[in-house]
């Protein structure tokens, strides 16, 4: 049986031809056709939630919380790609979503992680001195929510801003300290991968940094 290959925390820009998951409540109610109409008139589902809604059931995208468990067998995933995913996961979550990525991923498959680059934004900073946009730019911060609708969105699909943040060296470490092996910090473009195809080795180059590691 070949082995999987699979896109994690996917948003709207999922690989064509892996199984692609995300855990936004959004992917549940893609598969209750008249629920989100009503959320969309009430406020609580705005605009982009209802775009992503209909992305989900055009792209055949899964629900999976990978930070609790995968709907996949053990070993049965020869690569892992998560982009722009794990910031938004607490230093708790992150562990269980490495845990979980060593339990599905065979002997010597390859987890590919991209994130926003904390260096590269405190390289910005430290040339323009501009504190503000620093800050602005970490997204570790959510204006508090001023209407009832919005409050209870919030409660509905939850926050999206950033929980932690990363350079290629603490990723690194990261992934060691869970068991993962040979960890590289790779340029945009670059891959360990075999035949990576329609995976997009340059997702977000502009602002992110590249960690890929080894399943023992």
């Amino acid at each position: 049986m070949d082995k999987l290959r699979i896109n994690v925390g996917c948003g709207q820009t999922p690989t064509a031809g892996w199984r692609n998951f995300d855990n936004s409540l959004s992917l549940r109610l893609s598969n209750l056709p008249l629920l989100p109409v009503f959320l969309r008139k009430i406020g609580l589902v705005n605009k982009n939630q209802a775009s992503f809604i209909q992305f989900a059931r055009e792209h055949s995208i899964e629900y999976g919380d990978a930070t609790r468990c995968l709907p996949l067998q053990s070993g049965s995933v020869e690569v892992l790609y998560s982009s722009h995913m794990l910031e938004h996961l607490d230093q708790y979550e992150v562990v269980f979503f490495l845990r979980e990525a060593r339990r599905i991923l065979c002997s010597r498959g390859i987890i590919r992680l991209a994130v926003p680059d904390i260096r590269m934004r405190a390289e910005k900073y430290i040339a323009t001195n501009n504190a503000d946009a620093f800050v602005e730019s970490t997204h570790m911060t959510a204006p508090q929510p001023r209407t009832l609708s919005k409050r209870l969105g919030i409660l509905l699909v939850g926050t999206r801003h950033h929980q932690w943040m990363y350079d290629g060296l603490s990723l690194s470490r990261l992934l060691e300290a869970q068991g993962f092996v040979s960890p590289r910090i790779l340029k945009a473009g670059e891959t360990q991968i075999n035949a990576p195809e329609n995976l997009d080795l340059y997702e977000r180059a502009e602002e992110s940094v590249y960690v890929e590691a080894v399943c023992p």
